[in-house]
């Protein structure tokens, strides 16, 4: 198997920051390619969005919502095993919420491979993130004597950056349609894959100063973050086969069940849970379950989706 070019440079990020390269991207870049990456997810989902019809999509939205929630639960019961209640919904927050990158990078692996995929899939990247934190905090705070700013909450999941930028980018692909699309294509859709080669290279950065991490917080964290995405992609490919989903639709939806956030979750739950220690939900979502899903994990998610559907 050729891995695909974007991983490779996170693979590169990797290896410089491991081997105590100087390598490092300017901090206004990173933030510049995120925002990037949000809007041309948002903008690509929203045109294709724009060509259906029917209401089969709001019950598939409904199901997503309720899966994320479930996966939540599962892992905060797996991870209770060995954390305290704060540390394990903490970071089951970050396993029942989703990866945007993750995403992106299982989207492009789809495009190379010749795969089409259905587009309310960028719709269930942005509503799996809001069930799982509410479900987070939730489980921390049952039965504890600590008061939650739920306003406080609210607006960081609904009216922080990456939602804003999804979910607008999302709306605004869906009003301009294709056509009305076609002045921005050279930038969002031409050079997408370019993009995500930069932020890569950084998330390799990034992830080798986690691995750093994993020693303290011992073998059974290092087994759940590699464990929970193959159980975690199976559940979201039997509801993908259940709503009827193409092989591709199945395989992105796999992805974001497999995949665990770094970006939103972790300031959800800096306000939500502050008592919450966040090295062990980093260590385990960007120091293992990250690079694992890129690395392995996606194509092993299109494997499976081509053996069910075969």
């Amino acid at each position: 198997m050729t891995l695909d070019p974007v991983v490779l440079f996170f693979v590169l990020g990797l290896l410089a920051a491991l081997a105590k390269s100087d390598l490092k991207l300017p901090p206004a870049l990173y933030e510049t390619l995120s925002v990037f990456l949000l809007i041309a997810i948002g903008l690509k989902g929203g045109v294709a969005l724009s060509k259906l019809t029917g209401s089969a999509v709001l019950w598939q939205v409904v199901a997503v919502i309720l899966l994320g929630a479930g996966l939540t639960l599962v892992a905060f019961a797996v991870l209770r095993w060995r954390l305290g209640r704060a540390d394990a919904a903490a970071t089951a927050a970050h396993y029942g919420s989703v990866s945007v990158v993750t995403f992106a990078v299982a989207s492009a692996y789809l495009a190379r491979q010749g795969v089409e995929a259905e587009p309310q899939l960028t719709v269930f990247l942005a509503v799996m993130e809001m069930p799982a934190l509410v479900v987070g905090v939730l489980l921390a705070r049952i039965g504890g004597d600590k008061q939650v700013n739920w306003g406080r909450l609210a607006h960081e999941v609904f009216l922080g950056k990456s939602m804003v930028l999804l979910m607008g980018g999302l709306l605004i692909g869906w009003l301009a349609g294709v056509d009305g699309i076609k002045s921005l294509s050279p930038l969002y859709i031409d050079l997408f894959k370019p993009v995500l080669s930069l932020f890569l290279l950084e998330m390799g950065l990034l992830t080798a100063g986690k691995l750093a991490g994993l020693r303290a917080q011992g073998l059974f964290v290092v087994a759940v973050a590699l464990l929970m995405p193959l159980v975690f992609a199976a559940l979201g490919l039997a509801t993908a086969v259940a709503m009827g989903l193409s092989v591709g639709g199945a395989m992105l939806l796999a992805t974001l069940c497999a995949s665990s956030s770094y970006i939103a979750a972790p300031a959800a739950m800096r306000i939500a849970v502050p008592e919450a220690n966040p090295a062990i939900s980093l260590a385990a979502s960007l120091g293992v379950t990250f690079p694992f899903n890129l690395l392995l994990g996606i194509p092993l998610y299109l494997w499976l989706a081509q053996q069910v559907y075969a």
